[in-house]
């Protein structure tokens, strides 16, 4: 297996879309596959951007992002996020995504989505050849339609996870 394939055997990946902005403001949206939480004290997330990505510079630049976790119904806007350039058009216009205000940070949060983590960089390390934002979250929002008690109920959420551009979400069904 060739190097660059040995990741290839590992487990399927949540998808997140993470907006970020320019110093002006103007926001981009970066499909993730490469998420994790990292601390519960303080509430930490860490997200691998490569360096040829437009939202890699406004990351670096502005040291803030939002993880948004968009449902299975997201699907072509989230792929469309991910394989179209922000340096060559807006996906929030392209997509028809709705940018809201976000509590503590420049960028947007993204409406349709059901989950949102306001992230200041805290640290980035380059590893490979991606780097490793790891975001302090300073606000988190979330629909009350997916949420059970004060977790989220990923049956009613329905979230993408990916592998090989593959989409699928979670199911209650038994095998």
């Amino acid at each position: 297996m060739s190097e660059g394939r040995r990741l290839q055997p590992g487990p399927a990946s949540p998808v997140d879309m993470a907006p970020c902005a320019d110093k002006p403001g103007k926001p981009n949206i970066i499909t993730l596959g490469m998420y994790m939480s990292i601390s519960h004290t303080p509430p930490q997330v860490c997200i691998g951007v490569a360096p040829q990505r437009y939202s890699h510079d406004l990351i670096a630049e502005t040291r803030e992002f939002v993880i948004n976790v968009p449902p299975i119904t997201l699907k072509d806007e989230m792929h469309y996020c991910g394989t179209e350039s922000g340096r060559r058009v807006d996906k929030f216009k392209e997509t028809g995504l709705t940018a809201i205000p976000a509590l503590k940070v420049k960028p947007p949060r993204i409406r349709e989505c059901f989950s949102h983590l306001e992230c200041r960089v805290a640290q980035s390390l380059v590893c490979g050849d991606h780097t490793l934002f790891v975001g302090e979250v300073v606000a988190t929002t979330a629909d009350s339609g997916v949420m059970k008690g004060d977790v989220i109920d990923v049956l009613k959420a329905r979230p993408i996870v990916q592998k090989n551009h593959v989409y699928y979400t979670v199911t209650d069904e038994k095998d």
